[in-house]
Order: structure tokens, then sequence, then C-alpha cells
């Protein structure tokens, strides 16, 4: 992978990780960098189970790929938000 495989990777992480955050009800309570890291990983994995269930790849937009990596990321961002969320109240406890 190069540098421009990377600065692509960030990218449309965010722009997953954003819209995935954008799409949930409610305040996370998770940062820009959280948020970023989670639409790479609802990306890399949204491709493969498109991919796995035979969504053909074309030259524009997938949009049914599109689908499967925002819905991971909402699921991603709801599971990060909630163990920061369980994390500040233990810290309030004590």
């Amino acid at each position: 992978m190069n540098i421009t495989g990377i600065i692509t990777a960030i990218v449309i992480g965010a722009i997953i990780g954003a819209l995935g955050r954008l799409l949930l009800p409610g305040r996370q309570p998770i940062g820009v960098i959280l948020t970023v890291i989670v639409g790479i990983v609802a990306a890399i994995i949204g491709t493969a189970i498109a991919q796995s269930v035979g969504v053909d790849t074309t030259a524009g937009i997938d949009w049914i790929e599109l689908v499967f990596q925002v819905g991971l990321a909402m699921i991603g961002v709801s599971i990060v938000a909630a163990l920061r969320a369980r994390r500040k109240h233990r810290k309030v406890e004590r």
C-alpha cells in the first residue's frame, strides 16, 4: 500500500464514519479520530461483505456496498459510543 492508498483510506473512512454518525439519532460522545477509525474498519468490512454476497464492483459508486459500509459504521459508532459512555460513567462512580 502506497501513501496515496493510505490517504484515500483515511478520507473514505472519514466520510463513511461521518455518515454513520450523522444517521444515528442522539449525541455520540466520541471524537473525530475514533469516528475515522470506525469508518475505515466499516469500509473494509462492508466491502468484504458486499463482495461475499455477490455485489459487483462497478466503475462508479457502488451504492449497495456503500449501504453496507454506512450501516456497519452506524453499528460501530453506536458500540464505541456506548463503551465510552459506560467507561465515563464508571469514572464518575469512583
